[in-house]
């Protein structure tokens, strides 16, 4: 079968091809991706290229298929699984492989699997990990964006807590306490805020930080702090630039107690060394935002690490539970993943969307794979409304819900290409 993939042959060398998918195998499973929104991490894989732990150092003449965030429906089911899936179904996809210690993931490591593609094939590692998941919701927007999600998940779940009685590490944000998300605003902060939003035990105050005010306009606008109230959560979203005094004007939103809680959203050394010194006693400060220097670095204050217990630790990625945990959180409308998506695209614009992905302003980029589609803002769908109907029927259902993505759109996209 042919498919047609954006595929990496070196730093910034990206190439939107067609070629043949190799003969599938028992142990194998051909998969129709729809939908792949576009990560940071795949911008950093793509300058690095082989310096990239996961890249396979032969890529000048054995390309790899970007894309991991992907969903779409099961085409083909080599007999071992023949049992356990069926050809037609939707699936999720959980990228973080670590099959037997290996770091090949995909988007990353193989010729023949990524979600930058029309067709892909699943290789038998992700169905012996549980990887490839059932999937029965509605859209395939949100199964794509269930991965990133998971990451944010898996980032609350990795922060700790330590006793003063024990050697127990009590998992998880401080219930009721503080929390601090700086350079909050993007897709994956607001993702980070709406799903603090819904936990069982939540910090009893959520501050923001951002420096852009379109993303903290939308912010406001997307996650109004009055959802927070009706939770009895205090939520603030704070522009530190308009304090005098940013350590001493962030403490005080905590009261003078510091922050239980802190994630970096942004790889800045000035922000983590703030963040540090914002931390409470046995303060955990997650460095999420993964840098693409090696040598990134910034100061940490070890006395408070000595005398107050504060830590740092950094989460990368979810696991298959975390995944789990955010397609469950979407289909029961408890956490709402589409105020992530300002953009979608069809995989002609994946390339240089990619390759722009830090210059291109609001959050997340949707690829519909079997497509062709500029890079469109959701803002623009109305401006653009009397040059093509499609955009015009796009931003009347993207307006019944705010001006976000939604089933309804994605309904009408994939008809108009007549995506089945």
């Amino acid at each position: 079968m042919k498919t047609k993939a954006l595929r990496l042959y070196g730093v910034d060398d990206v190439r939107l091809e067609e070629f043949d998918l190799p003969e599938l195998q028992e142990d194998e499973i051909l998969v129709k991706v729809i939908t792949d929104s576009v990560c940071m991490s795949t911008y950093k894989t793509v300058k690095q290229g082989k310096k990239h732990k996961r890249v396979p150092q032969d890529i000048d003449i054995n390309p790899i298929i970007l894309g991991h965030e992907m969903a779409g429906e099961i085409v083909q089911v080599g007999s071992k699984w023949a049992s356990e899936f069926k050809a037609g179904e939707k699936f999720a996809l959980q990228p973080a492989l670590n099959y037997k210690g290996s770091l090949a993931s995909p988007g990353y490591s193989y010729r023949f699997f990524g979600g930058d593609c029309t067709y892909c094939i699943l290789p038998h590692e992700v169905m012996e990990l549980g990887c490839l998941l059932h999937y029965h919701g509605e859209t395939y927007f949100e199964a794509s964006l269930g991965e990133p999600v998971s990451c944010i998940i898996g980032g609350y779940h990795a922060n700790y807590h330590t006793s003063k009685t024990s050697y127990t590490h009590l998992m998880g944000v401080k219930p009721n306490g503080y929390l601090l998300i700086m350079g909050g605003c993007g897709p994956m902060g607001l993702g980070a805020v709406d799903y603090a939003l819904q936990l069982e035990t939540p910090p009893k105050k959520i501050i923001v930080t951002d420096v852009s005010d379109e993303r903290l306009a939308r912010a406001r606008t997307v996650l109004p702090t009055r959802l927070a109230a009706d939770k009895e959560i205090e939520l603030h979203y704070v522009d530190p630039r308009l304090m005098s005094d940013q350590i001493g004007g962030l403490l005080e939103l905590s009261e003078g107690h510091g922050y239980d809680d802190v994630f970096v959203y942004v790889p800045i050394k000035p922000l983590v060394e703030q963040a540090d010194k914002l931390l409470a006693f046995d303060g955990c400060l997650n460095f999420f935002a993964g840098p693409t220097d090696k040598e990134f670095s910034a100061l940490i204050n070890m006395y408070n690490v000595h005398y107050i217990n504060t830590h740092v630790m950094g989460s990368t990625g979810g696991n298959t539970d975390d995944l789990l945990e955010a397609l469950d959180l979407s289909a029961k409308k408890r956490i709402n993943p589409s105020l992530m998506v300002t953009h979608i695209g069809g995989l002609d614009s994946a390339g240089e969307t990619t390759l722009n992905l830090p210059a291109i302003p609001g959050g997340k980029k949707l690829i519909y794979t079997h497509i062709s589609l500029p890079l469109t803002a959701i803002d623009d769908f109305g401006k653009l409304a009397d040059q093509d109907p499609l955009f015009d029927k796009l931003n009347k259902a993207c307006q019944k819900v705010g001006g976000l993505w939604n089933k309804e759109a994605e309904d009408i996209l994939l008809s108009h290409f007549s995506i089945s």
